[in-house]
């Protein structure tokens, strides 16, 4: 492809050397590149590909996309200064594979919990009733039934046009995606074609990063500023910040609610450890989920459903044999009589949604046991916050390692610790090694208690000082009942 026809969507500052030059690939990252490769320097977090060009230009690129032109410039090189490379990249690489998500009907999913529900639940409501889909999300990734590994929340804009590409070629008419805060900000999604948009709720995460919840709203808010006004908007109404998103969105906006007056707009009937019985728009549907926070997630696929042309009947249908997401509120039953249930829960609302919903089904009837961390590296100011959290829903919290990555277990421990007066500390343990813990916490558990394992879900790692050791919490207390059970 010709490097004017990348360019044909982005606003160049300037232009030098010959724009006509014929491009074997594109590329960010300079260690993968090939001679006659178009190199965008992007701007990281971390590192500045403007630092790596001459590294580019010697491993054979032909064409330099950069914000800031070098000071020297190769006569056989061309290069296109831009005011935003990032957002220049996902326009090249959707116009490289072919406009893609043009092909599809795409719909991003943004929200702090719930994202990777929504997005897999819409992934298997349209398969099940007979298309062709792909899922981008935290878990996995799927272009139609072929999975392939999921390594960030949402890809790099390259990768992300990349699976879009392969979805169109394996036929797929659908695509659903979870819109992460980072993907905003760094303009992975720039150049995609969203027919639809959906809000799930917003609560603290992710402050190392954003620093402020302000930019946080905002960086989730830019995705529905930016959907044209062909597509729909799907918020929550539940959350304050529901409205707050469509403010100045072009979309189509429709609402979602367990509370008040909603387009889609659901009510809890009955709910138990095996699942609920909902009222859905004035039709009852019995779900294998459970929790308020489900109820609300099931909501927003049967809205976007709908909104999506499928019948209320049909999708109603196809909702009661959804299954739990990996990690998303699993239960394991122990032959001892008490319950496991393991949890991605990892922000102090979501840990709250989790242990308030146990709290509703056991109505006094048994004791909440919580094994809950937080991971290291990562923002400080929600560690005392999860320790209330677990200490104060629970009638014994033990308190472990998440993903300690490069800190001290020790020192995120004491830093939970540290947010607990006198008494909440006399309900927590402390056990660095997460399987002790685990074990601790069944060997505690009697008949119709409840034994909580939140933070990790479906990750199959820990991270400890910078290596990835092999962990499955599922698998944990799974060997942890089964020895119960043997002794």
């Amino acid at each position: 492809m010709l490097l004017s026809d990348l360019l044909v969507d982005i606003e160049i500052l300037r232009l030098e050397g010959d724009p006509d030059i014929k491009l074997s690939g594109i590329e960010f990252d300079s260690r993968k590149l090939a001679p006659g490769y178009l190199f965008v320097a992007t701007v990281g977090t971390t590192l500045d590909g403007h630092d790596y060009i001459d590294a580019a230009i010697e491993k054979g690129a032909t064409a330099i996309v950069c914000e800031r032109m070098p000071v020297k410039l190769c006569k056989d090189v061309t290069y296109a200064q831009v005011p935003d490379s990032a957002k220049a990249l996902g326009y090249i690489a959707s116009t490289w594979f072919g406009h893609p998500s043009e092909k599809l009907i795409l719909v991003g999913v943004t929200g702090t919990n719930g994202k990777t529900t929504v997005a897999t639940l819409l992934y298997q409501l349209f398969k099940e009733i007979g298309y062709k889909a792909g899922l981008l999300s935290t878990v996995c990734n799927y272009v139609d039934d072929k999975v392939i590994e999921a390594t960030h929340t949402t890809p790099d804009a390259l990768t992300l046009n990349t699976l879009l590409h392969q979805m169109v070629d394996a036929g797929c008419q659908y695509a659903f995606m979870e819109v992460s805060s980072h993907a905003i900000e760094q303009r992975r999604i720039a150049g995609l074609n969203f027919e639809g948009g959906i809000f799930t709720n917003l609560t603290r995460d992710h402050m190392d990063y954003h620093l402020t919840f302000e930019n946080y709203l905002k960086a989730k808010k830019t995705f529905f500023d930016e959907l044209p006004k062909e597509s729909f908007a799907l918020v929550n109404t539940d959350d304050k910040n529901g409205l707050v998103m469509v403010q100045n969105s072009k979309a189509r906006k429709f609402t979602y609610s367990l509370r008040g007056m909603a387009d889609f707009k659901t009510k809890i009937l009955e709910h138990g450890f095996d699942g609920m019985l909902l009222d859905m728009n004035d039709k009852e549907v019995s779900v294998s989920f459970i929790g308020k926070f489900n109820a609300a997630n099931l909501t927003a696929v049967f809205g976007t459903a709908v909104l999506l042309g499928v019948d209320e009947m049909e999708a109603l249908r196809v909702i009661s044999m959804l299954k739990a997401v990996s990690g998303r509120f699993e239960t394991i039953s122990s032959p001892s009589g008490f319950t496991a249930i393991v949890d991605y829960a990892h922000t102090p609302d979501a840990l709250n949604n989790v242990i308030s919903t146990i709290d509703q089904i056991l109505q006094g009837n048994g004791r909440l046991i919580t094994v809950v961390g937080c991971g290291g590296n990562r923002d400080k100011g929600k560690r005392p916050l999860m320790a209330r959290e677990a200490v104060d829903g629970s009638w014994k919290a033990i308190f472990t390692s998440d993903n300690p990555r490069n800190e001290d277990p020790q020192s995120i421990l004491d830093d939970m610790i540290e947010g607990l007066d006198a008494t909440q500390k006399s309900k927590h343990l402390s056990i660095i090694n997460r399987r002790e813990a685990i074990k601790t916490a069944c060997a505690l558990a009697q008949s119709g208690d409840v034994v909580l394992i939140a933070g990790k879900g479906h990750e199959e790692y820990q991270l400890i000082q910078g290596v990835k050791h092999h962990f499955s919490d599922k698998e944990e207390v799974t060997i942890a009942i089964n020895n119960l059970t043997n002794h």
